[in-house]
């Protein structure tokens, strides 16, 4: 399925049903009364969150939706059936918007909200209504009130705790497969992942939280270039940033540069995008450990950690070295993740 974040839709409520304007006609009821009924309420527009949607894909080819009509008012005191409410499912996260103002309308942020978005239009008064003792034979009735009409752009950003941001193959991808049920893509090409995926991690018996994987970003993407920057509005809901680097490729005569240069790459972009994505608590963590020289391990732990915490303000206990191969460091991570929860 196609993953889609961002749509505009109209939405239509129900007419109300007319007023019926009758009378009795029995046999032995030579002068009955009024009998008209009235109509019956148009379909409200109710939206409904559900944790099992994660895309806004249902509204790819439905651009105007409408719920049903009240019935008119019939004779013999019948009343009109109301219409049928139209209930809109979507994906938990999914922020409504007057498309013509640009206000914020509801922000669908928890599993299985409910919001009225527009009511139906009311039903129309039969003539039984108009019966007076001046007037006993009204044939006055009204008409059911319209529909209300609203153009809504729909936006998903995605609820999770824990959001993962790294270049292309820096092994996000791997890290929401070891330590959720989760599977994404994974690969040794970059852009594996194209669309967002979401994981949950089952840290213990009365403890859980979510990580959410986008696609890597690259040098250039706050001016549109690769995937990443397209996605990174899903992290504006995540508490915790985990800044995962790919440092298989260290070499004993410059053991930082390249790290360094991934590390300021990202976080330029994120900067760029938005100040409250870059201001978020985060960790950083180095993956691919277990292709690193096994004889410079402890040289190479330190060295980064030195760096980081004297020139990146980071401190020592917000740094990390795991492989998703082998599972090294991955408890540590998650035992520090899991005191934010």
């Amino acid at each position: 399925m196609k993953f889609i974040d961002e749509v505009q839709v109209t939405f239509v409520s129900g007419n109300g049903g007319n007023g019926c304007s009758s009378f009795r006609r029995e046999k032995f009821v030579p002068k009955g009364g009024p009998s008209g009924g009235d109509g019956g309420k148009g379909g409200d527009v109710i939206l409904l969150s559900d944790s099992n949607i994660n895309t806004l894909s249902s509204f790819r080819y439905k651009k105007i939706l409408k719920a049903e009509n009240g019935k008119n008012g019939q004779n013999k005191d019948r009343y009109g059936k109301s219409g049928v409410d139209l209930i809109i499912n979507v994906p938990v996260g999914t922020i409504v918007s007057n498309l013509e103002t640009n206000q914020i309308i509801v922000d669908m942020n928890h599993n299985k909200k409910k919001y009225i978005l527009i009511r139906g239009g009311s039903g129309g008064l039969g003539n039984i209504h108009f019966k007076s003792s001046t007037n006993q034979t009204p044939t006055k009735f009204t008409l059911g009130s319209e529909g209300k009409q609203i153009d809504c752009k729909l936006e998903l950003k995605i609820l999770a705790d824990v959001g993962l941001v790294g270049l292309p193959n820096a092994g996000k991808s791997s890290f929401v497969r070891k330590v959720s049920q989760a599977k994404p893509k994974v690969a040794d090409y970059p852009f594996t992942t194209i669309n967002p995926s979401i994981g949950t991690v089952d840290y213990s018996l009365t403890k859980t939280f979510t990580v959410a994987d986008i696609p890597g970003i690259i040098k250039g993407a706050s001016d549109g270039v690769g995937l990443g920057i397209k996605f990174l509005k899903h992290l504006q809901r995540t508490k915790v940033l985990l800044h995962i680097i790919d440092s298989s490729q260290i070499h004993n005569d410059d053991i930082t540069s390249k790290i360094i240069d991934d590390y300021e790459t990202i976080n330029q972009e994120l900067n760029l995008f938005s100040e409250e994505i870059y201001l978020k608590k985060n960790f950083l963590v180095f993956n691919k450990i277990d292709l690193w020289e096994r004889a410079n391990i402890e040289n190479f732990k330190l060295h980064l950690i030195k760096f980081f915490t004297e020139k990146k303000e980071y401190s020592k206990e917000n740094i990390f070295f795991i492989s998703c191969l082998n599972n090294n460091g991955i408890k540590s991570l998650l035992d520090r993740i899991s005191k934010f929860f």
